[in-house]
């Protein structure tokens, strides 16, 4: 099969494409699925440099859509009753950067054939994200107000409309007027730029609480190095700041006295597999965010699709920060 192998951490170009790559065989409680459309996360990123290290050599990648091919023992008969031609989508498999994956059968979705394989492959990590960090860690209600970094990214124009939805106002941070039209387009009430008095501005915006007490209740920040101090800042008195990505590099360690001298602040790291701990989360997570894009009220960009063999072009467009939406590889 065609594929992707990294045999060194490092840049982009470690992603090296291969077109005789043994089939995976499907073992105990696994399927093979024939890959439609594989997502391209920041976890792939982290992975090939090596600060998620993986034994070497390994095929990237751990989300993607397709059509099961082959089940493997155990799966036939199974509490949910996959069967060969089945449409799926995963988000914690292994190996996805190929034109096939054993993916274990407890790991998959079922998608709607109204939603093509690009969305279903590029929707699972960020859209449950979004979902977990606006319903379980922001805990958002009517009228809370929310700060995002990268607003028109993948995830950032999932949690914005999220946010939306449960009440809250939102506020986001763009590099371009072209990202501010989409953060906007997506509901946010406040778009700024990284170059912006964001603290400041957001103040301002959050004046009407009362001038001993400024800021947002909830800063969801998945940039990381470049934004956190800026996070910080922007947090009320005993807000929350939600730390769940490092597009820009991993943040320093850091004297939790900080927290105090910002307003005794509340900090979390979290992460999806936190959230998705059993197959009943999973279940319900997935069917809420494949519900509403079915049925149109909840939008997903794909900013861009590129083929499996330009695996190091789509991992140079992510860290580039210039993308929007969410972005895909074509087996």
């Amino acid at each position: 099969m065609r594929g992707i192998i990294i045999e060194s951490f490092g840049g982009p170009e470690q992603l090296d494409f291969r077109e005789d790559l043994p089939d995976p065989i499907p073992g105990d409680g696994e399927v093979l699925v024939s890959v439609g459309a594989v997502g391209v996360n920041f976890t792939d990123v982290y992975q090939r440099e090596g600060i998620y290290p993986r034994p070497l050599p390994f095929t990237p990648g751990s989300e993607g859509a397709g059509v099961i091919r082959d089940l493997g023992p155990g799966v036939a008969g199974g509490p949910d009753g996959w069967s060969v031609g089945d449409r799926v989508a995963w988000c914690n498999a292994p190996d996805s950067y190929a034109e096939l994956v054993a993916v274990p059968a407890d790991s998959l979705v079922a998608i709607p054939d109204s939603i093509p394989d690009d969305v279903a492959a590029s929707i699972l990590l960020q859209g449950l994200t979004a979902h977990f960090l606006v319903h379980d860690v922001g805990c958002l209600s009517p009228d809370d107000t929310v700060l995002l970094t990268a607003g028109a990214g993948g995830v950032g124009l999932l949690l914005t409309q999220f946010a939306v939805a449960a009440g809250a106002r939102v506020a986001t941070i763009v590099s371009s007027d072209e990202k501010a039209a989409l953060s906007r387009d997506a509901g946010a009430e406040l778009v700024l730029h990284y170059d912006d008095d964001v603290a400041a501005r957001i103040r301002d915006w959050t004046g009407d609480r009362g001038a001993d007490d400024p800021g947002v209740d909830v800063v969801f920040d998945g940039v990381g190095n470049a934004t956190f101090d800026v996070s910080l800042q922007c947090a009320r008195v005993r807000g929350l700041v939600a730390l769940f990505g490092a597009a820009s590099g991993a943040v320093p360690p850091m004297d939790p006295q900080q927290l105090n001298q910002h307003g005794s602040l509340f900090l979390t790291r979290p992460h999806l597999r936190h959230f998705i701990r059993d197959r009943a989360e999973l279940s319900h997570r997935a069917g809420e965010v494949l519900s509403r894009i079915a049925d149109g009220t909840l939008r997903v960009r794909v900013g861009d699709r590129f083929p499996l063999d330009d695996a190091a072009g789509a991992h140079r467009a992510l860290q580039s920060r210039a993308t929007t939406g969410s972005l895909v590889l074509l087996p």
